[in-house]
């Protein structure tokens, strides 16, 4: 049998991020989150959970920076948690949290592991929300202290950052839809919170270039899809045209091209938030890599009774879905990877995150088999190498995620990690997942089943 061969220089991956596995919500000086506040509101999250304790990677991170090394992985992407490294938000440094990076970052190193810190990751400072948190343009502005802050101290070691994860569902679903923390609801709020994310990273990006002792490579992590109409009606091409520029290109050109795309204010006009002199070259402070979580198409059908987007999502027929809900559809990947290098032409494209949620339940003898996300991870993997081949330039593949985790509102009935974690417990089990992508690794490629 081939084997789809990657180039040698490939970063095999896997990611976290701090609230989801970390707990120790409030130990060692840390400062509450808006997460820390959200998740201890009944209602909130399925089953009343909160990430008070979560994986326990706080106290348990050697044990888990082992199991990363024995997968093989050439790079493993981490979020730092900035209330537990400023628990205002700004102003005094706690300590103990910058030292916990710290060693975490050289606990990588001395395994022969790349770190990809990732600085902001939902869980905003409570002290910077109580202000107004991501509607203010202050917060840009403590965002670039907090990254100077962690450039000044991992900055000799640290070669590849992230400023932030996922702006758009910091923007759609904590201030608009109000699911995650904060729990806004708000259409100006939503359109307010986009630009000052925006602000803030390219605030980062500036702040850790001047900062860091070694040169960076630094990006930022889009949650973006494919946007397909469920028929050929004008009405679902609309709202699929809608839809792209709301979740895609409101982020992707502000970006890579320094400006909003044009239709944008036509649909939140009255919400547009004040655009002042060198927003815009800020944020479109020059990247060395875009980094692509990808998870799912979306389709969408045409309606007049929806205001803004004029449409909504639907599941297509015949579909597979994953515990969530969302379709495996590898192909996906490969449309949305060569769209962004055809549209936009970054410096580099990096897959951030790529993973599916499966109903994992130990065996009786206490393995754990999930068939279906070694199927999702191979359907993309190959899509992926197609895409390289083309001369895409894709540097990475990470793994969401590393080991089942807080899955946010969704608590822990919901399962991404190629390591199982007993709750309970907190015991590890590796999955056949796990075992699967340490070979993928160590072949650095994959058997080519066509």
């Amino acid at each position: 049998m081939t084997v789809l061969s990657f180039p040698d220089d490939f970063l095999w991956g896997t990611a976290t991020s701090a609230y989801q596995i970390e707990g120790a919500w409030n130990e060692d000086g840390k400062g509450p989150s808006v997460w820390d506040r959200f998740a201890h509101q009944p209602g909130r999250v399925v089953g009343n959970q909160n990430g008070d304790t979560a994986c326990d990677h706080y106290h348990r991170w050697r044990e888990d920076l082992d199991l990363i090394k024995e997968l093989g992985l050439k790079a493993y992407r981490f979020s730092i948690s900035w209330p537990r490294v400023m628990p205002a938000g700004k102003g005094k440094v706690n300590a103990p949290g910058l030292d916990f990076y710290d060693r975490l970052v050289d606990g990588l190193l001395e395994r022969g592991i790349e770190p990809f810190p990732t600085l902001f990751h939902y869980d905003l400072p409570l002290a910077l929300h109580e202000k107004g948190g991501w509607t203010e343009r202050d917060t840009a502005s403590a965002f670039g202290e907090y990254a100077r802050v962690l450039a000044d101290r991992l900055g000799d070691r640290v070669t590849w950052w992230i400023t932030i994860n996922e702006p758009q569902i910091v923007a759609l679903l904590g201030y608009l839809a109000g699911m995650h923390a904060p729990g806004v609801r708000s259409p100006r709020a939503m359109v307010r919170a986009a630009h000052t994310l925006l602000l803030a990273h390219g605030e980062s990006v500036r702040a850790i270039r001047s900062t860091a002792k070694r040169p960076a490579r630094i990006g930022i992590a889009l949650n973006l899809a494919p946007v397909h109409p469920v028929s050929g009606r004008a009405i679902d091409r609309q709202a699929a045209e809608n839809f792209d520029i709301i979740s895609n290109r409101m982020y992707l050109d502000p970006i890579l091209r320094g400006a909003y795309p044009p239709n944008l204010w036509r649909y939140f006009r009255p919400f547009a938030p004040a655009i002042r002199d060198g927003d815009m070259q800020k944020i479109a402070e020059p990247i060395d890599f875009l980094g692509v979580n990808y998870y799912t198409r979306v389709v969408v059908a045409g309606s007049r009774l929806i205001p803004f987007l004029g449409g909504r999502m639907v599941k297509p027929e015949g579909g597979e879905y994953s515990d969530v809900g969302s379709e495996t559809y590898p192909e996906g990947l490969g449309e949305l990877l060569d769209r962004i290098w055809t549209d936009y032409h970054p410096a580099r494209l990096l897959v951030s995150e790529n993973g599916i949620a499966v109903k994992d339940v130990p065996d009786t003898a206490g393995a754990v088999d999930d068939p279906v996300r070694i199927s999702y991870l191979r359907g993309h993997l190959a899509v992926l190498h197609r895409t390289i081949q083309k001369k895409v330039p894709v540097i990475g593949y990470f793994i969401w995620s590393q080991m089942d985790n807080f899955e946010w509102s969704l608590g822990y009935g919901k399962r991404f990690g190629l390591v199982y974690i007993d709750f309970a417990t907190q015991q590890r089990i590796r999955k056949s997942s796990f075992h699967w992508y340490a070979e993928v690794i160590r072949r650095n490629g994959l058997e080519d089943m066509r």
